[in-house]
């Protein structure tokens, strides 16, 4: 429901999402709208204890806003396209995709060091299954564990070891210098106090000094863009993967403005949907639709605009990285849906259908056994 001329968004209520909410307002803004925006708790972010994988099979970080929209509460809501379900209500469209951030993953560390120089068995955080079966498919010996939380969480929970560590070191430092003043010979390990210290620490950094350590990450797997948009990109040291081998999910980097089919949605299209992006996220979801992966299976779709064609990825993986199923096809950009459809039932017959369903019948058997009694 419009209210005199304001636009009204639903928005997850986290940092980024917040963020890249006001990314969308600003740039309705910038079309002479007045915007308002609406948070709203969703499941997704209720619920702390579960994989990424199983909250997005339902949707969870959805379907309250939408919901919100159907009611008529808003006009609109803003989502990180890659937590979509391929299906909506039918009186919803996507009545705008703007332009998209950069699609591809990010392995950050303490130091900067590229997935090659990790050391042999190190851990990497991720809950993504797709994540963690490119990682393994590049390098089978790495140990990787779940990792949830908002981008500062992830981070601090990636820092916290060394910087605590650190800490540790530089308060018996400082005990030592204490302990020895006047002594002409001595020569303290550091050169700055350890108040001093911390007084040139980031604000990350020092959350992280007082995060509980439960697991020692020595890097963690996160999407760029999220990186990017949480404004703490230059408070880390990172390393782009290569969208060739880390093929990124469908429709990362992009943001969706849904809203009931109409005039609304029709004005927001008109304002600040980016046709580009529109054309490569719908080839993505289209492939995603048809092979009917969703969250369950280990799978990344990109698609690029080259000219008149739409450069098109696609691997599938089981949970392992063992074994994948992968392609890539210019698609007509006319057409580029149908042409979507039918590069995707080609990766099926290739054998992307039946790692789907495997990593479906796992999924079950996992979920089935968490629902046995304790003992059973």
């Amino acid at each position: 429901m419009r209210t005199r001329g304001t636009l009204r968004l639903a928005t997850r209520g986290s940092a980024l999402a917040r963020r890249q909410a006001s990314l969308v307002k600003e740039a309705l803004e910038e079309r002479r709208y007045e915007v308002e925006l609406v948070t709203v708790e969703t499941t997704g972010d209720q619920i702390r204890d579960e994989l990424i994988h199983r909250l997005g099979k339902t949707g969870a970080f959805v379907r309250e806003l939408d919901e919100r929209v159907l009611d008529g509460d808003v006009d609109g809501a803003i989502h990180s396209m890659k937590d979509m379900p391929t299906e909506q209500p039918g009186e919803l469209v996507t009545a705008a995709v703007p332009e998209r951030g950069a699609p591809g993953d990010v392995l950050v560390t303490p130091d900067g060091a590229t997935l090659a120089e990790l050391p042999e068995g190190a851990t990497v955080g991720t809950s993504s299954l797709r994540r963690r079966a490119q990682l393994l498919s590049e390098r089978p010996d790495l140990e990787v564990e779940p990792l949830r939380g908002n981008v500062d969480t992830r981070l601090e929970k990636l820092l916290a070891p060394a910087l605590q560590a650190e800490h540790q070191e530089r308060s018996e430092a400082d005990k030592e210098r204490k302990a020895n003043t006047g002594d002409e010979e001595f020569e303290p390990e550091y050169d700055r106090t350890v108040d001093e210290w911390f007084d040139d620490l980031s604000e990350l950094e020092r959350q992280a000094l007082g995060r509980e350590i439960e697991t020692e990450y020595d890097a963690i797997v996160l999407a760029q863009a999220g990186l990017e948009r949480s404004g703490l990109a230059y408070s880390v040291d990172y390393q782009e993967l290569p969208t060739e081998t880390f093929v990124p999910a469908p429709g990362q980097g992009a943001l969706a403005v849904t809203a009931t089919d109409g005039e609304t949605a029709r004005e927001i299209q008109s304002a600040i949907d980016h046709p580009r992006s529109r054309v490569e996220t719908t080839v993505e979801r289209t492939v995603l639709a048809e092979l009917g992966g969703g969250c369950i299976a280990p799978l990344g779709i990109y698609a690029i605009v080259q000219g008149e064609y739409v450069y098109t990825t696609v691997s599938v993986f089981d949970r392992d990285g063992e074994e994948s199923v992968t392609g890539s096809r210019d698609l007509p950009i006319e057409g580029h849906a149908d042409a979507a459809r039918e590069f995707a039932a080609d990766l099926a017959g290739r054998g992307a259908a039946a790692l789907i369903e495997d990593a479906r019948t796992d999924e079950e058997g996992d979920v089935s056994a968490e629902d046995k009694p304790a003992g059973k």
